[in-house]
């Protein structure tokens, strides 16, 4: 059987304990071993496959910040990869976990600057599977949602490397959920739209405009730089100056902070508090139910 389990920080044995015990406030957490099933052929490609000239790129999503969100799949080829190439975003609990012979690479980025261009992350990716290993591209939330993973799996597909994708949970439903603010309500709302309220440059292609006439739950991921300009154009399309709207930053971590106002008074309040990324942005009624229902959330997460 297959044996998957997380180990301590401090040492490379099992434990087999239950499910989500804390050890201490800077220990992190066990997870007891789980059977899987006859999976050990998930990792015949690994590099130790002397039949197999070429490797695998997994394109993993670790999830929005509390390493407990990390799937099991996620978890099993963190643990069994060669290489992992990784985001500034992924907890460094989740890194904990890798494999001791496991080459770690950080890309970043570090504040605003990238640590590493896009092109030169697909051709590390590409390389190393060229080379047969099996490489692991973490990211935090899902790489498909505003994540770059789609510009990475053209790369792999045109250069003819085998990969897979891993789905992350996402920020844009977790985060909120955490802040105790549902995105959709049958009171409330009836639909929701994800956005980046970061394009790249000389490129605009979000309809603001029709958006704030259809949608009822705006989620905005990358939208603390340019909120000003967000807000007067979600107003010119017809929203109501006091629709409510937060703005969740570090979200599912022991640093997460909401802040609510409404869009004629946001800015004010994250300027008399200061706020950095990562933020998520929530527009729309079910912000409402924040103050309701944050009153009885309560999460253990690591400090």
């Amino acid at each position: 059987m297959f044996n998957l389990s997380l180990f301590s920080n401090k040492t490379n044995s099992h434990y087999p304990i239950s499910p989500f015990t804390k050890r201490g406030r800077k220990g992190g957490y066990l997870w007891r071993s789980i059977p899987l099933g006859k999976d050990r052929n998930l990792f015949q490609f690994r590099s130790n496959n002397k039949n197999r000239k070429s490797g695998k790129v997994f394109l993993v999503g670790a999830g929005p910040g509390d390493p407990e969100l990390l799937t099991i799949k996620a978890l099993k080829v963190i643990k069994n990869c060669d290489i992992i190439i990784y985001d500034a975003l992924v907890n460094s609990e989740i890194i904990n976990h890798v494999g001791i012979d496991t080459e770690k690479i950080f890309v970043g980025p570090l504040g605003h600057k990238l640590k590493m261009k896009q092109k030169e992350i697909e051709l590390i990716m590409i390389d190393h599977a060229n080379n047969g290993k099996c490489v692991v591209r973490l990211k935090g939330g899902d790489p498909f949602i505003f994540g770059r993973g789609g510009e990475e799996a053209e790369a792999l597909s045109e250069a003819g490397i085998e990969w897979e994708i891993i789905p992350g949970v996402s920020a844009g439903h977790a985060v909120p959920a955490y802040a105790g603010i549902p995105l959709t309500h049958r009171d409330y709302s009836s639909s929701v739209a994800f956005v980046t309220g970061h394009e790249c440059k000389n490129k605009s292609t979000v309809q603001w405009k029709e958006l704030a006439q259809i949608v009822d739950t705006f989620v905005i991921f990358m939208g603390l730089k340019n909120l000003s300009s967000t807000i007067e154009k979600l107003i010119n399309g017809g929203l109501q100056p006091s629709t409510p709207i937060a703005v969740i930053e570090s979200g599912t971590t022991f640093d997460q902070q909401v802040k609510v106002a409404t869009l004629e008074t946001i800015i004010h309040v994250l300027k008399q508090n200061s706020t950095h990324s990562p933020a998520l942005i929530v527009i729309g009624k079910v912000v409402n139910l924040h103050s309701k229902l944050s009153k009885k959330i309560k999460y253990n997460l690591n400090e």
